[in-house]
């Protein structure tokens, strides 16, 4: 090589090692300034549901925090499988994130065939809420606690019917659960809806239901349905006095409606450490508690590698319990 040769080599290398420098440099700034624009936050339900409810709490108070808009975007269908497919698929800088709820964890396993593996191809954020299922009865069968149920349900074979919001929702295999775990022989009725499935409970078609606590809870205080009990480890702050599944026999019952944030797999660490961080904080505000509280939810603090093992957790954990049900989606 030529000593004229050398020079400009030296150049052209230090003009890659400078252009290399400045794109890590643009990166880590557009990182440190996120959001420098609107996010959007998909819902992979229709609006006015209790997750669309609880993503616009948290998005109003990520608007305020971050200084830029979190807007809902409703992807309905699919049982939210086409919003989850769609976030999935989308750029991985934190613009676009799902709000996703127990539903995903259990589709992993209801459906035939998913494009997308929720503990491979997403970033945990952060848990946000929880909300407790109860256990509900008609008032006209002669039980008041869950084990007189199981009793009742033993020496009736094949005479009861829980119903479910419909086939593979959270409400369903908490039934399945409890079906499975109680030993008893008992038909399940999927309805299109928790409204539907409350107004033949009532009426008396089904005889029993786990259902979200802000749907039932207006009926049992009316005396149209009965409480035998909340599904979470903890008592529910709306009702104190109703024993859990597990004070009522069942161990490790634990089966709740959760709500989080998840991003598309390789979102900077940055960004998610930030929407992790606005989330928590919002979470220590008590109006966003108490707001929470109206729709019977609890906030849940996390940090994204917590929330991360829980959603390994509830895929691992209904897994068994759809296979064991038989239901299934192609």
């Amino acid at each position: 090589m030529t000593q004229a040769r050398k020079p400009r080599l030296a150049r052209v290398v230090s003009g890659v090692a400078a252009g290399v420098i400045s794109a890590f440099a643009l990166s880590a700034t557009a990182q440190a300034a996120y959001p420098d624009k609107p996010v959007r936050v998909v819902v992979g339900f229709s609006a006015g549901g209790t997750t669309d409810v609880i993503a616009r709490i948290m998005a109003k108070e990520l608007t305020q925090e971050l200084g830029q808009s979190f807007v809902i975007e409703n992807k309905p269908g699919g049982g939210s499988n086409i919003a989850t497919d769609y976030v999935a698929r989308a750029t991985p800088d934190g613009y676009t994130v799902l709000f996703v709820a127990v539903t995903s964890a259990i589709n992993q396993t209801l459906y035939k065939n998913v494009n997308f593996d929720l503990t491979k191809d997403f970033t945990p954020v952060a848990l946000g809420a929880k909300v407790p299922n109860v256990l509900v009865i008609n008032p006209q069968v002669p039980v008041k606690s869950v084990q007189e149920l199981v009793d009742y349900a033993k020496k009736n074979p094949g005479k009861l019917a829980f119903a479910s919001s419909g086939s593979g929702t959270s409400i369903h295999m908490a039934g399945e659960l409890f079906k499975q775990r109680a030993g008893i022989d008992v038909l399940h009725v999927p309805y299109k809806g928790s409204a539907p499935a409350i107004t033949d409970l009532i009426g008396g078609q089904v005889q029993f239901m786990f259902d979200n606590m802000p749907s039932s809870w207006p009926h049992v205080q009316s005396g149209k349905l009965r409480a035998l009990a909340v599904t979470t480890t903890d008592r529910s702050k709306s009702a104190p006095d109703l024993p859990t599944m597990q004070e009522s026999g069942f161990e490790k019952f634990d089966v709740s409606s959760w709500f989080g944030m998840i991003a598309p797999v390789g979102t900077p660490p940055e960004v998610i450490e930030k929407l992790n961080a606005a989330m928590n904080k919002a979470l220590d505000k008590p109006e966003v508690l108490k707001a929470y509280e109206s729709l019977g939810a609890v906030g849940q603090k996390t940090t994204p590698a917590e929330f991360g093992a829980f959603i390994k957790s509830e895929v691992d954990g209904w897994a068994p319990v759809v296979k064991t049900s038989g239901a299934k989606v192609d």
